[in-house]
């Protein structure tokens, strides 16, 4: 395919929902030609119109020229199964903690006793909205800092009909949030240590940099929710967190903390399970 060899051919980082040149080029192509994913067998016989290859070039120029990647070019992602509207407001979704979502989290709690959740930094909403549907009976509530990435999550809770039961809520990590409490805290905050953020690929810097950045080691984010977690779960309640290539840090930061550091099958790490009893038992120091 012409357009996989010109993105092969530039120096390109991939890893914001696709893998390769050839995931890119499907993706815009499909973009292009506005089909549904999955694709009946047909679409691959059809060809291609000149008004379409003209758009679909457009679209190379930017992703080679301006390194921006594919999501935000097509503004459609998909997470833990669902469809989500992504543009540069918000994080591209690409958290391994959706295959725990359509796990139920389990072992690590019995679904039958969640009623509400917390999503912390949603950004998108992804995570909340994958959460209310892998969770029919419960409530959930999505979390940010940024007003602009809940707009961004608004929309796709409204795309999703989930309204009344997703709440977006504005607030720096639990200050919005009152005495509220939940059977499950899940984040994926920012954990980009300053250093390692200027090293990032270029494709980066089209994300929110509050998304990312964490101050000097990467664990700013991480401080304040393990010191104030506890309050807000209740008995026998789990906290998630994705702290990716800052686990180090944090296992440094915190020795005594009894984290569960969990596997993916289908890759991706750096995601810990702290039980609130644990939370409890031990004095965390920021």
């Amino acid at each position: 395919m012409r357009s996989t060899r010109r993105l092969s051919r530039a120096p390109l980082h991939y890893g914001h929902g696709t893998d390769s040149a050839r995931d890119d080029a499907a993706a815009l192509l499909w973009h292009v030609m506005r089909l549904p994913l999955p694709a009946p067998a047909t679409v691959y016989r059809r060809r291609v119109p000149p008004r379409v290859l003209a758009a679909l070039d457009l679209l190379l120029q930017r992703r080679i020229r301006e390194r921006i990647p594919v999501v935000y070019l097509t503004q459609r992602c998909w997470f833990a199964g669902l469809p989500m509207y992504v543009d540069a407001r918000v994080l591209i979704p690409r958290s391994p903690i959706a295959e725990l979502i359509e796990r139920r989290f389990q072992p690590w709690i019995d679904p039958a006793r969640v009623r509400r959740i917390l999503d912390l930094g949603t950004g998108s909403g992804c995570i909340a909205i994958a959460c209310a549907r892998a969770f029919a009976r419960c409530r959930v509530d999505a979390t940010d800092i940024s007003a602009a990435a809940l707009a961004v999550a608004q929309i796709n809770i409204r795309r999703h009909r989930l309204s009344g039961r997703v709440r977006a809520v504005r607030s720096d990590h639990f200050a919005g949030l009152g005495s509220a409490s939940y059977d499950i805290i899940v984040s994926n905050p920012p954990y980009v240590g300053r250093r390692q953020i200027e090293g990032l690929p270029a494709e980066y810097r089209h994300e929110p940099r509050l998304a990312l950045a964490a101050g000097a080691d990467g664990l700013d984010s991480a401080r304040v929710i393990l010191r104030d977690a506890a309050a807000h779960l209740n008995p026998g309640g789990i906290l998630i967190v994705e702290l990716g290539n800052s686990e180090t840090a944090l296992r440094r930061a915190y020795p005594r903390l009894p984290f569960t550091w969990l596997a993916f099958e289908r890759g991706g790490g750096g995601v810990f399970m702290l039980e609130r009893e644990q939370l409890q038992q031990r004095k965390v120091m920021s």
